[in-house]
């Protein structure tokens, strides 16, 4: 078995974007920051930035590398919220396509998909009874952004 040294790191492909994108995400995570920027000169794209940041101490990379690849739904970042109001604040944040919303994901302005998910959902399918866990999963696939007071009342229903 090989040890592995460092974490694994997302790499994100943007069109001309990953600069401004990686300053937008550094913006909206707490203890977050671009660690490095570098510019590739005479790729088969052009000139490509590429940037290293951290979003709560997650390492991310990105460039800007032509409009070849595209982000789709088969992938998509999941932000743990242990509160309605770090819900509400990352929605706002980072939901920009009201098209894109379902069952507490969204896609920000870059065309990335995120997962905005309660903790208490963990909680309540590890613990729940199986009628529980049922009710849970027919309400939160009714909603686009998690509301965890509904998620609450429908997992106590008696």
């Amino acid at each position: 078995m090989v040890a592995l040294k460092h974490n694994i790191t997302p790499h994100l492909w943007f069109d001309k974007e990953a600069k401004e994108a990686a300053e937008f995400y550094v913006s909206v995570f707490p203890n977050s920051k671009i660690v490095n920027i570098t510019t590739l000169h005479n790729t088969p794209s052009g000139d490509c930035d590429v940037v290293s940041f951290e979003l709560s101490g997650q390492p991310f990379m990105a460039i800007s590398a032509g409009p070849m690849f595209k982000f789709n739904e088969a992938i998509s970042l999941m932000v743990p919220c242990d509160t309605q109001e770090e819900i509400d604040y990352f929605w706002k944040k980072l939901s920009a396509d009201p098209k894109a919303e379902v069952c507490g994901w969204c896609k920000d302005k870059y065309g990335l998909s995120w997962q905005i998910w309660p903790t208490a959902i963990g909680e309540m399918m590890k613990n729940g009874t199986r009628e529980q866990v049922d009710r849970v999963t027919q309400a939160f696939l009714q909603m686009k952004k998690y509301d965890i007071a509904k998620l609450r009342q429908t997992y106590e229903k008696k």
